[in-house]
């Protein structure tokens, strides 16, 4: 997707980074937040997903997030009971803000914003096929045990999409994940995962 302005964008806080192609169920039931829900529904607009960096998820006293992050498209809708909302949600494009956020009379947090460009498709480094192979097997195992954290299709021939899945799955601190989901090269973004699973044991240590 080419970049555009997107202005206002509705948010939504999370104690999580949100990656493209990433799959994001969410539970609803605050009102400024089912509001955001109908109202993406009608418009057929996504929402965007920053990660918290100080505050709670639900409230607004004391919140502090970041100013990237990336536009959520709703797939599907349940109404569990009266009141709650389960969504099924997809990352799409990234995005950074355009001046400040700035709240709603109900609570809910706003933003202009500019989307960044998607990454580039390309193949993985052959230097980095034990990681593709890695999360290969770690899909092939979760999906035998009826567990699919990842949407399909599978690209294992994409160097952006290996990267953002390991990134998801990966125990790293948040601000960590912030910056790896911000890196504008694909490779660069699979490098460092592969020397993470490197150093930790995942994959085997090159000569």
């Amino acid at each position: 997707m080419t970049a555009e302005v997107l202005q206002p964008l509705a948010l939504f806080p999370l104690r999580s980074v949100l990656f493209p192609g990433a799959l994001l169920p969410l539970k609803v039931f605050e009102a400024r937040y089912l509001d955001l829900v109908g109202n993406c529904l009608r418009a057929n607009q996504p929402f965007g997903v920053v990660c918290l960096r100080e505050g709670g998820e639900v409230g607004s006293d004391g919140v502090l997030f970041e100013r990237q992050g990336v536009l959520a498209r709703i797939d599907d809708v349940d109404a569990e009971q009266a009141g709650i909302l389960r969504l099924n949600c997809t990352g799409t494009q990234r995005f950074r803000f355009e001046g400040q956020a700035r709240q709603a009379a109900d609570g809910l947090w706003l933003a202009d914003v500019q989307t960044l460009p998607d990454d580039l498709p390309e193949p993985p480094d052959a230097a980095f096929l034990p990681t593709v192979q890695a999360l290969g097997s770690a899909i092939k195992a979760l999906r035998e045990q009826g567990n699919t954290p990842f949407a399909e299709p599978y690209r294992l021939g994409d160097a952006g999409w290996v990267a953002n899945r390991w990134c998801e799955i990966l125990p790293i601190p948040l601000a960590a994940k912030q910056r790896l989901m911000l890196l504008t090269e694909p490779q660069l973004r699979l490098r460092l995962v592969d020397e993470y699973l490197r150093s930790k044991g995942v994959v085997a240590a090159g000569p």
